[in-house]
């Protein structure tokens, strides 16, 4: 393991400290007041400097991530709440919408609401705030390697209707500022079944400032919105006032590709590490496997009181499942397939 710019062993920490929990591990918090009472969130530590919080009672979604204790992710004004409050009509899911570094958007219906086949969808679906269960979290030693593991089931039924079972899978290790998310969807219903996801991976100040960088795999990039200005996609604003959001498809380029794989890097020049006066230059990678997730929409918000950039691999538009299915884009799910999602995000000081 390689920890405070040395390699140890397993023995060589015990033997230094007592309980292992001071450096890293994994630990079960939970809210008691305001309209988060009675969440649950498992706190994350890689003692390398990168924490994260998973909710799970939110599809094991990530909430707060953070690197020597300052923010990387972006945080609703919401807050964590419950989703007992959730309300699924129209737009209503901003209103309890919780941010963080990761919202799961699905799993049979992402982006605007709409009415299909006379059911009625509310923007980005349901899964964000659906609690998992057998909730998994744990730290297991591999020799001198020390991982933690998080694992739970996430179903969405309707009586009638869909029955679809996500397992997910969120791994770390002590020494390594990584996060390997890997999901398996499956119908284990007997309908074939739409499926749509989007992974909404959130980050704001101060990993977000006029002197950020971003850099994107992509062949073109074309805003949503008519009136939407091209430029400016891949750096980022101070806050203005009444500011709209803007919108951005990215056509992903195969020549910056590796096996499949994309990546995205958030560039901090001057990260605000405690003991860097100046700060310091700080990277963030998010990289998915692109043969099941093929799209990349950008969504980019610099308005005051919501200071905030997605960035969103998905199977999927954001326009809803209507437009989907008018389009001829709509994935489906055959009784009894499977479809795997691995996506990984890694923070480098180098």
């Amino acid at each position: 393991m390689h920890l405070y710019n040395k390699n140890w062993t397993r023995r060589e920490l015990e033997a230094r400290v007592g309980w292992f929990d001071a450096i890293g591990g994994v630990r079960r918090i939970q809210y008691t007041e305001g309209p988060e009472q009675g969440m649950e969130m498992i706190q994350v530590r890689t003692g390398a400097g990168l924490t994260y919080y998973v909710n799970s009672m939110r599809a094991l979604d990530i909430g707060l991530a953070e690197f020597a204790g300052v923010p990387l992710s972006w945080q609703s004004v919401n807050g964590p709440v419950h989703p007992a409050y959730f309300d699924r009509n129209g737009t209503e899911w901003l209103r309890t919408a919780a941010g963080g570094l990761l919202m799961t958007c699905g799993l049979t219906q992402v982006g605007a609401p709409g009415e299909d086949n006379g059911e009625a969808l509310n923007i980005h679906g349901r899964v964000h705030h659906t609690p998992a269960r057998q909730v998994a979290a744990e730290a297991s030693w591999e020799n001198d390697a020390l991982h933690l593991y998080i694992g739970g089931v996430v179903e969405e039924t309707k009586i009638f209707s869909e029955h679809l079972r996500m397992n997910r899978h969120i791994q770390s290790q002590v020494g390594v500022n990584r996060i390997s998310i890997i999901d398996e969807v499956e119908n284990i219903g007997f309908e074939r079944t739409p499926h749509m996801i989007l992974y909404h991976f959130n980050f704001g100040f101060p990993l977000l400032n006029e002197h950020t960088q971003l850099i994107f795999p992509s062949a073109a990039v074309t805003p949503r919105d008519e009136g939407t200005p091209v430029d400016g996609y891949n750096g980022f604003d101070s806050p203005e006032i009444g500011s709209a959001e803007r919108v951005y498809y990215h056509t992903l380029d195969p020549d910056q590709l590796a096996d499949d794989i994309a990546s995205v890097y958030i560039n901090q020049p001057y990260f605000p590490i405690p003991g860097h006066e100046k700060g310091a230059p700080l990277s963030v990678r998010l990289s998915w496997d692109t043969t099941t997730l093929p799209r990349l929409i950008q969504w980019r918000m610099h308005c005051a009181g919501t200071y905030a950039m997605g960035i969103e691999p998905a199977n999927c538009d954001v326009k809803g499942r209507v437009w989907e299915r008018e389009n001829g884009t709509l994935q489906m799910l055959e009784p009894g397939e499977k479809r795997t999602y691995h996506l990984e995000l890694e923070v480098s000081t180098t």
